[in-house]
């Protein structure tokens, strides 16, 4: 009993959390301090227009040195064995 109401508590607030604990205001909610972003009175882009491209270009090269780490692994035990 007392595990079916431990699972029962844990998953009520897993659902009603989300419900209670936003902080922050809509992008395009104007009335409560955003605005600044999406469809409000300003227009601009949600995020500031923020560049992408530097971060894209570290995640793409890390991604590749991580494949090539794995492949040079996976020879180097086939030649072990």
């Amino acid at each position: 009993m007392k595990k079916v109401f431990r699972i029962l508590v844990v998953s009520a607030f897993l659902l009603a959390g989300p419900i209670f604990l936003s902080a922050q205001p809509q992008p395009s909610d104007s009335g409560v301090g955003g605005g600044t972003g999406g469809s409000g009175p300003i227009g601009g882009p949600a995020g500031g227009g923020a560049p992408i491209g530097s971060g894209l270009v570290i995640m793409l090269t890390l991604g590749a040195a991580y494949g090539a780490r794995k492949i040079y692994n996976i020879k180097k035990k086939s030649l072990l064995d």
